[in-house]
């Protein structure tokens, strides 16, 4: 397909910019760092139909809690149906869906044990994976080493912490994409600032303006730990 970004228009949901720009990239993995109700888990629908209709595979959809999966799930079976055209689908269930073109797609709860037996993944899509162990990123990524295949994930900030946090922070080869609150043109101002003094300034800037922020309850800020770590010191151990 010459412009994946057109699914969305296909599906009477039209891309913002930015949408378009994921959907038609051609990037191996993929960080989104996106607001709350940006448009991110629909987006990622739509990639996820993209990919198994027009390079059939197996797509894997995946959350820290079966809920969330099944909720992304839910996005991707809305998109599917709203196209004109598509192949039909054989096998279906709450969290599973086969395609006649042999494209299977689907939802698991993130933990590393409930993923292991899955291999040769042409698509693996992390949806909240601030808040997804480390062991699962170390488990999903030799699913992909077979198929070249595509690794998003999608996720508002949890703190400076995890893998999501350090190779947002820190990780080479990944193509990152930031969209806060005021980047939305379906998010009202208003409704903005009503919201920031409801949860307060901590959570607002995590949620809304996609800003690694320490919790109010935290003792030491970030800075200063990783102030008091040094790399000249000899460990204790061997």
């Amino acid at each position: 397909m010459l412009d994946p970004a057109s699914i969305m228009a296909d599906a009477g949901m039209p891309a913002d910019p930015w949408q378009r720009d994921v959907l038609n990239s051609d990037a191996r993995r993929m960080l989104l760092l996106c607001s709350r109700q940006s448009g991110k888990s629909t987006t990622c629908a739509s990639l996820a139909v993209n990919q198994a209709i027009y390079d059939p595979g197996l797509v894997l959809l995946i959350a820290p809690a079966q809920r969330q999966s099944a909720e992304l799930f839910r996005k991707v079976n809305e998109v599917y149906r709203a196209l004109p055209n598509v192949p039909r689908i054989v096998q279906e269930s709450a969290m599973r869906m086969e395609l006649a073109n042999g494209s299977r797609i689907i939802a698991l709860p993130g933990t590393e044990g409930t993923i292991r037996g899955y291999s040769g993944a042409k698509t693996v899509i992390v949806d909240e994976a601030s808040r997804v162990e480390d062991a699962l990123f170390a488990a999903v990524r030799p699913m992909l080493a077979t198929t070249n295949g595509r690794f998003v994930a999608l996720t508002t900030p949890y703190g400076k912490r995890g893998w999501f946090y350090e190779s947002w922070a820190f990780g080479e080869g990944w193509h990152r994409t930031q969209v806060t609150a005021h980047d939305c043109p379906r998010i009202d101002a208003g409704w903005l600032a009503d919201e920031k003094r409801l949860i307060g300034d901590w959570q607002f800037r995590q949620e809304y303006l996609c800003e690694f922020v320490d919790t109010d309850e935290q003792f030491f800020s970030s800075e200063l730990i990783e102030a008091a770590i040094s790399h000249e010191v000899a460990p204790l151990w061997s």
